[in-house]
């Protein structure tokens, strides 16, 4: 891989004059290293950012995943940003929106890299992004209250963009990819970043006006785990294995365990395991 290429630095001016979104992104702060750029945005967001504020950094040294997982966050190679959303729906859709916003966040993370690569990515249960049976990236939404603006969510997104897989922790090496790794050059991060913000402001917009029926519409065709004998670690540490059905109306994931030929059990929160 061309180190140039690979390594080439995201560029403020660059990323602003060619961003065409009406929120996010309109207030970009690029850092060179921060711990987490969910951490920044959050911050950001407790003293009153305004919506579609994004927060990018060149490289995380404390860059965390779903579950409190670690997220590997090398220097100059992937893309790491977060964005502060404060526009939200009633009260009485609130939960729903909670409930969609990472997986409708991880359907625009996918079609950003379908635009830009061509590749078609698809989405393990509820928002990593996979090629095949490998991680390509993922998302972190977590809420946060200013005294002065209200509520707000953080979306965090990682991709991994311009890494060697030999560069992957060897624990990783197996079950991670980059977009570089699938299509055999560097990808332009400036490109991808742009596409990306702009996808996510269409998705999350369009989500204040969505029914579940229709995000299910959206979400089900890219989902890897529905039809797939999976296994489910949930947060009790109980762990179940059986069938994933369908996603429900919340979002969450439908399974029919291996001990039922007709229960589904609604899963809102676990870690899946494709079987193989």
């Amino acid at each position: 891989m061309n180190a140039s290429a690979k390594f080439q630095s995201l560029n403020l001016a660059t990323v602003t004059s060619l961003l065409r979104t009406k929120a996010f992104g309109r207030r970009l702060h690029l850092l060179d290293t921060t711990s987490s750029t969910n951490s920044e945005a959050m911050t950001l967001g407790q003293e009153g950012a305004e919506h579609g504020t994004v927060v990018i950094a060149e490289q995380q040294t404390a860059g965390r995943g779903r579950l409190g997982r670690h997220w590997f966050s090398p220097g100059g190679a992937n893309l790491y940003c977060s964005v502060i959303v404060r526009k939200a729906p009633t009260e009485h859709r609130l939960s729903e929106w909670l409930s969609w916003l990472p997986l409708v966040s991880a359907v625009a993370a996918a079609r950003a890299v379908q635009v830009v690569t061509n590749l078609l990515p698809s989405l393990k249960w509820p928002n990593d992004i996979v090629v095949g049976h490998r991680k390509l990236g993922g998302l972190l939404c977590e809420t946060g209250k200013s005294a002065a603006q209200g509520p707000f969510v953080v979306i965090g997104i990682g991709l991994n963009v311009n890494m060697d897989r030999d560069e992957f922790p060897s624990d990783f090496r197996d079950s991670a990819t980059s977009l570089a790794a699938e299509v055999r050059h560097p990808v332009d991060r400036t490109v991808l970043l742009v596409s990306l913000l702009g996808e996510l402001e269409t998705h999350v917009d369009s989500l204040l006006q969505r029914q579940g029926s229709e995000c299910i519409n959206a979400y089900s065709p890219l989902c890897a785990t529905l039809g797939r004998h999976v296994r489910v670690n949930l947060t009790d540490g109980q762990h179940l294995e059986g069938l994933a059905d369908s996603i429900a109306a919340d979002g969450s994931l439908q399974i029919i365990p291996n001990d039922s030929a007709a229960r589904l059990v609604r899963i809102r929160a676990g870690d899946v395991l494709h079987l193989r």
